[in-house]
């Protein structure tokens, strides 16, 4: 388009001629900036956390000391040894089914083991699997932990 047909003027003798057409603000002016940090407040207070958890050491102290009010009673009522005697009663009692759960955990990790031991060792000539490779003739299991190492 040329300014001629924009302007419906046949032609420009001069820019001086040109009307002035500029933006300028809304009537009112433009509504403020806001150039400061606001932060949504969220979750609970700083008081309220700390009153909660003091509430909750509190409450925890309480019961220490009513679990303390317990043994001192106890133990004033039935002697130290008697007291010692009851959960060595009881510790004894529940034993054979811990050690019965730990040697059914052992013999099926002994099997695992064997059966790694049998592919591995499979092309080795005269290799026996299970077998000790040490000449002292006595064996014991392992007492607690992992039958094999990790890095195997």
């Amino acid at each position: 388009m040329t300014e001629a047909w924009v302007r419906n003027k046949p032609g420009m003798a001069s820019v001086k001629e040109m009307p002035l057409v500029q933006d300028g603000p809304p009537p009112g002016g433009f509504a403020p900036v806001r150039y400061a940090r606001r932060i949504p407040t969220s979750g609970p207070s700083a008081t309220a956390m700390f009153l909660t958890a003091f509430g909750a050491f509190a409450y925890g102290m309480y019961q220490v000391g009513q679990g303390n009010k317990v043994r001192r009673f106890m133990g004033s009522i039935c002697t130290c040894s008697a007291l010692k005697e009851e959960k060595i009663a009881a510790r004894s009692a529940i034993l054979p089914m811990l050690q019965a759960e730990e040697d059914e955990r052992f013999v099926k990790e002994w099997k695992k083991y064997l059966e790694e031991e049998a592919r591995i060792m499979k092309d080795v000539p005269g290799w026996k699997v299970g077998e000790s490779v040490y000449n002292s003739g006595k064996w014991m299991p392992p007492a607690t932990g992992e039958l094999r190492p990790e890095v195997w």
